[in-house]
């Protein structure tokens, strides 16, 4: 991924350059193998067309990049009406008359071209090092969106770049257990040191913490999948109200990308249908279902806090009052490997590749 955006240091013009280029490969490396007729796509909640995620980031570089801080003029006539996400809510998102699969990757190109061409050889100002950071950051978000679009629809599995994939041994010695975590003051949000953030994580301000506890690995499937098996889906004590209307509207009774056959659990994996890994960390479940699932185990989700210190997938204990629960601490997960349940309720510890501990992500 790009480089480190958090504390400032000098940043050149070449930094600047390899951020985008990299950003845009992974962008690339999603949407390349995509079939034609997978370029638009079904209409669905919470979806884009692929043809309109590429074409808005060519639209989002250019405008910020370009125009905003160069003063070129639009480059395609009708981007703004089709590109502007402000302006077009995603249910029109469809109805436009996009340019070829191969005009709107030369846009991009032509785009990603002037963008550096402007820059190489200079020395950055403080307003083009935002401006740059703010379009990079943006693409990687798309390429995380249009990643989702490509799981939802049972698309091919992109061949990211710069990830590693492997198989690791059980630990089966290794036990699951709480953490003690004293109180303390937290610092919530962006420091103004930051060379980069976006402007809902201004400004870092302390959350006071009173001691608590948490667990100190995520929630697995094999636990998720004890919830599901034993009713928690259809079990209306476990749901909040407006989760269980969700649950009753879309006829949830597990996670959506889980399946069973012959008395075995299976996970969609893009194209891919898959035996379920039951020591790996559960994804794709939304709010309600984690809440739910919290109710039955009597534990409760993290915070905001506790997630942006890297334990956002670790639970509360039930029996200290709410004010707790709106705090976090630094350190809560293990440092150093990663940790996954093995079989009879072990752990295994897993090192992973640093691209797989990154977030890919949304507009």
């Amino acid at each position: 991924m790009a480089r480190s955006m958090g504390t400032q240091t000098r940043t050149t013009a070449d930094d600047l350059i390899a951020d985008l280029r990299e950003a845009r490969q992974v962008e690339l490396a999603v949407f390349t193998d995509l079939a034609d007729d997978q370029m638009l796509g079904p209409q669905e909640r919470f979806l884009e067309p692929p043809i309109w995620e590429v074409g808005h980031v060519g639209w989002f570089q250019e405008y910020w990049i370009l125009r905003h801080l160069y003063g070129a003029q639009p480059i395609p006539p009708k981007g703004d009406s089709m590109y502007d996400s402000f302006h077009v809510s995603y249910t029109r998102r469809w109805d436009h008359d996009f340019p070829s699969r191969a005009e709107t990757l030369n846009y991009l190109q032509t785009v990603l071209d002037s963008c550096v061409h402007r820059l190489r050889g200079s020395e950055p100002t403080p307003k083009e090092i935002y401006f740059y950071r703010h379009v990079t950051q943006h693409e990687y978000m798309h390429s995380e969106n249009l990643a989702m679009v490509c799981q939802t629809l049972g698309y091919r599995r992109p061949a990211f770049p710069n990830v590693a994939r492997g198989t690791v041994g059980v630990d089966s010695a290794y036990q699951r257990r709480d953490v003690e975590v004293p109180g303390a003051s937290f610092p919530l949000g962006a420091s103004q040191d930051a060379s980069f953030v976006f402007d809902n994580e201004k400004w870092a301000h302390l959350v006071e913490i009173k001691p608590f506890r948490i667990a100190n690995t995520p929630v697995t499937n094999a636990e998720f999948v004890e919830f599901v098996e034993s009713g928690g889906y259809v079990t209306r004590k476990y749901w909040g109200k407006h989760g269980w209307e969700w649950r009753r509207r879309h006829g949830a009774e597990h996670p959506r990308f889980w399946s069973t056959r012959d008395g075995r659990w299976f996970q969609g994996a893009f194209d891919q249908r898959l035996p379920l890994d039951p020591w790996h960390p559960v994804v794709h479940v939304n709010w309600h279902e984690a809440n739910a699932y919290c109710v039955w185990a009597k534990r409760r989700l993290p915070t905001e806090a506790v997630r942006g210190e890297g334990a956002g997938h670790a639970l509360l204990p039930v029996g200290r009052d709410a004010a707790d629960a709106r705090a976090g601490k630094p350190g809560l997960s293990p440092r150093g490997p990663d940790r996954r349940p093995g079989p009879s309720g072990g752990r295994q510890p897993v090192r992973l590749p640093a691209d797989d501990r990154q977030r890919v992500g949304m507009d």
